[in-house]
């Protein structure tokens, strides 16, 4: 058996894992969007590295689009196998892929625009939103700790890692030459404790271990901390400097964390008297389907239910899917807190907030999640003076701020605690994907400091025999 490791090897996007077995099978882990390197990534996405219609099963472990979004464009390609995830994240995909065909639509557009001024032939979107919609009759739903068989001699069983709704551990059992192969698959992994979903459980045992890395050498404040910081920010942003809240955020997940801060923040009477917009048409989808998985609940959030019908709406709060919408926001001259994708501020909405709010003093750009160094926002809380936005430059005036607790993905500490579950002498190797180079080889020097042994960074392309 053999493991490919075609993306988010050495970097964070585009997760694509290659399993081909002796019996000639091929299991795609994950089939996600390279992200956050402008035109580069397009090239990038287009060149899969093997056939679409080679691969027998996609087992997808959640629904972010760096490790979902290539879905449509299999299909495209001619993949006719299943798509293996859990229930949650098959809904998710049904709402984000069709809005990540939507940006590969507009984004072609405006691209072949620039091409046309150079007198170069346009070029079509890399997949539409009808491939989108096409490729969901591939997905197959399982609930967690169901072991479902995908071949006679192959089963998944998807355990929770409460890095956002639905999302799971991969654990794989292959049957070679009458021999079990356990192979687990953490896809991200989420924090220990979470305002909504329930934290992440142990995984059974694994012979092979691939496994993130993005925090590897940070750690988080405590999700009271990160209140507490939200709280001042939106205070000293909108009451004492009577200026504008920017939060890109990401549609699926942060947004929803931050919605039910600030519910809490309405139930005990002290959010301040602002209006607050969600613009994103895919984060009001989103919160729509979150509140039909009680299942990825956590016990608080579901107490809360039964006394809050609604911890996703509050007065004072909008929700804006037009457009005209969304554009009204540019001349409204009040405090107020806008959350806009994406969270990296490389696409949607929030590159016009940001475009109409940067460059004032009274304003402040909060960012809650993790940026990849080559994206736009790397370059604002990387200190720039200033910044391009849609070809034009825009002085960075705004102040600006960054919460780490906010994130979705476990710190250092929290990951290790996480694998702590295995029998690490029972482990023959350990992969570390999704995560800088240089993080990597931190995170892995301590992974050995805790008895963690055989450990690999795969570069892209690399390819590794699993006896």
């Amino acid at each position: 058996m053999k493991i490919k490791f075609i993306g988010a090897a050495r970097e964070v996007t585009g997760s694509k894992h290659l399993i081909t077995t002796d019996m000639g099978k091929r299991l795609l882990l994950d089939c996600g969007m390279f992200q956050g390197k402008g035109l580069e990534t397009d090239g990038m996405n287009r060149d899969l590295g093997f056939e679409p219609e080679t691969i027998d099963h996609i087992i997808l472990t959640h629904a972010h689009i760096d490790h979902s979004g290539l879905i449509p464009y299999m299909y495209k390609r001619g993949f006719r196998g299943s798509v293996v995830c859990t229930n949650a994240t098959r809904d998710l995909c049904a709402i984000m892929l069709a809005d990540s065909g939507f940006i590969q639509e507009h984004d072609t557009v405006t691209f072949n625009k620039k091409r046309a001024r150079k007198g170069l032939p346009p070029i079509a979107p890399i997949y539409t939103q009808k491939d989108a919609a096409a490729c969901m009759s591939l997905f197959i739903g399982v609930p967690f700790d169901m072991n479902f068989r995908i071949h006679e001699n192959i089963k998944v069983r998807f355990t929770s890692t409460g890095h956002m709704l639905g999302s799971a551990t991969a654990n794989l059992q292959i049957i070679e030459n009458g021999q079990i192969k356990r192979i687990a698959f953490t896809g991200d992994i989420g924090r220990p404790v979470n305002r909504i979903l329930a934290s992440p459980v142990p995984f059974p045992q694994a012979d092979v271990i691939i496994t993130e890395s993005t925090y590897g050498d940070r750690l988080h404040d405590n999700y009271e901390q990160a209140d507490d910081q939200l709280f001042k920010v939106l205070n000293d942003t909108c009451i004492q400097k009577e200026g504008k809240l920017i939060i890109p955020s990401f549609s699926v997940g942060r947004t929803q964390e931050i919605v039910y801060a600030l519910n809490g923040f309405f139930n005990q009477g002290k959010l301040p008297r602002v209006e607050i917009y969600v613009d994103s048409p895919l984060a009001v989808n989103a919160t729509s389907v979150f509140r039909v998985h009680n299942e990825c609940f956590n016990n608080d959030f579901q107490k809360l239910l039964q006394s809050d019908s609604d911890p996703f709406g509050f007065e004072g709060l909008t929700y804006i899917t037009k457009t005209e919408d969304s554009k009204k926001l540019n001349d409204y001259k009040r405090p107020c807190v806008i959350i806009s994708a994406s969270g990296m501020m490389e696409a949607g909405r929030v590159k016009h907030h940001l475009a109409n709010n940067i460059s004032n003093p009274k304003n402040t750009i909060l960012a809650v999640g993790y940026c990849s160094p080559s994206t736009l926002g790397a370059r604002i809380l990387g200190g720039a003076k200033e910044v391009s936005i849609h070809g034009t430059v825009y002085p960075v005036n705004a102040d600006i701020k960054k919460i780490e607790s906010f994130s979705g993905h476990a710190d250092y500490k929290e990951m290790i605690s996480f694998l702590e579950c295995q029998e690490k002498t029972a482990v023959e190797k350990t992969f570390l994907v999704h995560g800088e180079y240089e993080t990597q080889k931190k995170y892995a020097l301590e992974l050995e400091s805790q008895g963690f042994k055989n450990l690999e960074i795969p570069a892209k392309g690399q390819e590794f025999n699993v006896l």
